[in-house]
């Protein structure tokens, strides 16, 4: 059983992302599933980019260490679709106990001496808008010369969320390979 810190898009806390905690909890594992928005919810790229704006950055980050925090001595792994992936990404990466990180749909930058053994795993589009081949391949290497063992599945024809029903980019095959894959890497911690 794994203890999961289930990040959210910059959509806010869907529908998309109880079910993929339920999924989880099904499995066995422990989810945690913060609203680092308190309750804000947006149904278009604007509307999310202006709860994205309004917040900031450090605000959601702010946000993503409190809800970490009284699970990460327990070894989390870390989880985020898209911001959320880039804000557990974060997480992770600071975190001495984090057990593992499943990012999808979305990467963060990473500092320079960075250093982690951790597995992790990144689920992306082919192509993305978000996460270009070039940004891609430098992101991979980085990840590589820290130290974490990475594994990334693209997913040709896919959209930017598409493991989200309610959005446009929904790809149910790909959704339902990527949960498999990610079951199988959560099983195997």
């Amino acid at each position: 059983m794994a203890r999961i810190l289930l990040l959210h898009s910059m959509y806010g806390l869907r529908p998309a992302v109880h079910a993929a905690a339920d999924r989880l909890r099904a499995a066995g594992h422990e989810v945690h599933v913060p609203d680092l928005y308190a309750g804000k919810v947006a149904d278009t790229p604007e509307d999310a980019e202006k709860i994205r704006a309004e917040l900031g950055r450090d605000e959601l980050l702010r946000r993503a260490v409190a809800a970490a925090a009284p699970h990460s001595e327990q070894g989390l792994v870390y989880a985020g679709f898209s911001l959320g992936g880039a804000l557990a990404q974060n997480l992770a990466l600071a975190d001495e106990h984090a057990r593992g990180l499943v990012l999808l749909h979305g990467t963060s930058d990473l500092p320079e001496d960075v250093s982690t053994d951790i597995p992790v795993q990144l689920h992306v589009a082919d192509p993305d808008p978000y996460e270009t081949d070039d940004w891609l391949n430098f992101w991979y290497l980085r990840m590589r010369r820290a130290g974490a063992d990475v594994e990334v599945f693209r997913y040709r024809g896919a959209g930017h969320l598409y493991t989200d029903p309610d959005l446009p980019d929904y790809d149910a095959e790909a959704a339902e390979r990527t949960w498999r894959i990610v079951e199988d890497f959560l099983a195997g911690l």
